[in-house]
């Protein structure tokens, strides 16, 4: 069975890129890396990519006249690489509508909150504001509404009464990097597929249920 073809798109340290990119290492995932790319050229992630010998392009904002023309680049790479499912992986530009809709059900993110509640940024600090006992994060299919789209999979962390927004944010991280494979994994099977706003999960696994289940302490 062919391997379901990654691109994935960062801008920084890239730590969910590590996970993909150990997970991938296992014979049996159903996935792999084929490219990775960056908006900016000293970003971490680059690094990693190299690493494991997997191909990388900078695509920066400022080589190009406008955002359409910056956009075209970054679909031209995804294509040329034979890229089937873009992974958002810590990439902080805001994707214009058009590029959603060409990589439509083949676009995903993940975000460091149960969505829908807190979209947006500085998601940790609202979270410890607002007194929430549980938090957590979501991996969902993209769409132009900034942090919206069918939920593929989340994680829930609990907040602890000493949290400081770092803290809690090193604990939802650490989940991060268990769904965001795991989410790959149910796609590239055919297990997560998108129905209108919602999807489909044809397996849930001891993963899954453990990462819907946290022991609070």
């Amino acid at each position: 069975m062919a391997k379901l073809k990654l691109g994935v798109l960062i801008s920084g340290r890239g730590s969910n890129l590590q996970s993909l990119i150990d997970a991938c290492a296992a014979p049996d995932f159903p996935a792999e890396i084929v490219l990775v790319v960056s908006n900016k050229a000293d970003a971490y992630g680059l690094e990693r990519a190299s690493q494991a010998a997997i191909p990388t392009k900078v695509v920066e904002k400022t080589d190009y006249q406008n955002r359409d023309d910056f956009d075209a680049a970054l679909n031209d790479a995804l294509e040329s690489a034979g890229v089937e499912l873009v992974c958002l992986a810590g990439f902080m530009l805001l994707l214009q509508d058009a590029f959603v809709t060409k990589w439509h059900n083949k676009l995903i993110n993940i975000h460091p909150s149960l969505l829908p509640a807190f979209r947006g940024l500085h998601i940790h600090e609202r979270v410890i504001e607002a007194g929430v006992r549980i938090t957590g994060c979501t991996v969902h299919y993209v769409r132009p509404e900034v942090d919206d789209g069918p939920i593929i999979i989340q994680a829930a962390v609990p907040v602890h009464p000493d949290d400081t927004p770092d803290t809690l944010g090193e604990r939802v991280l650490e989940s991060e990097h268990k769904i965001y494979p795991e989410a790959v994994r149910l796609i590239a099977m055919g297990k997560a597929k998108p129905d209108g706003d919602v999807v489909t999960l044809g397996e849930k696994t001891e993963l899954f249920e453990s990462l819907i289940n946290p022991i609070v302490k």
